[in-house]
């Protein structure tokens, strides 16, 4: 995961196109990187390898995705604890 913190929309643009990284974020904490915040519940394992994986592999496998995260400051902590403000997970058009 990987982040930028800028004012600049076109170098922001510019980093999380180049970057090679699974999570991109612009002016957001790389703390929002986990599993559960993605929406997919608690995690069961992280890799941190690059392609290919190893051993019998179906098309699952081998799809890989790109996570980006536009904030204005956002840090964890205000959706962590007893006031804390709900996650809101939702399904882009395709």
């Amino acid at each position: 995961t990987d982040c930028i913190v800028t004012e600049d929309a076109g170098n922001a643009a510019l980093f999380q196109s180049h970057v090679d990284a699974a999570g991109v974020y612009w002016n957001a904490s790389t703390r929002f990187a986990d599993g559960f915040r993605y929406g997919f519940g608690a995690e069961v394992g992280i890799s941190t390898s690059m392609m290919p994986p190893r051993g019998p592999v179906g098309l699952e496998g081998l799809v890989t995705y790109r996570y980006y995260c536009t904030g204005n400051g956002h840090v964890v902590k205000d959706y962590a604890g007893d006031s804390a403000k709900a996650f809101t997970h939702v399904d882009l058009p395709k």
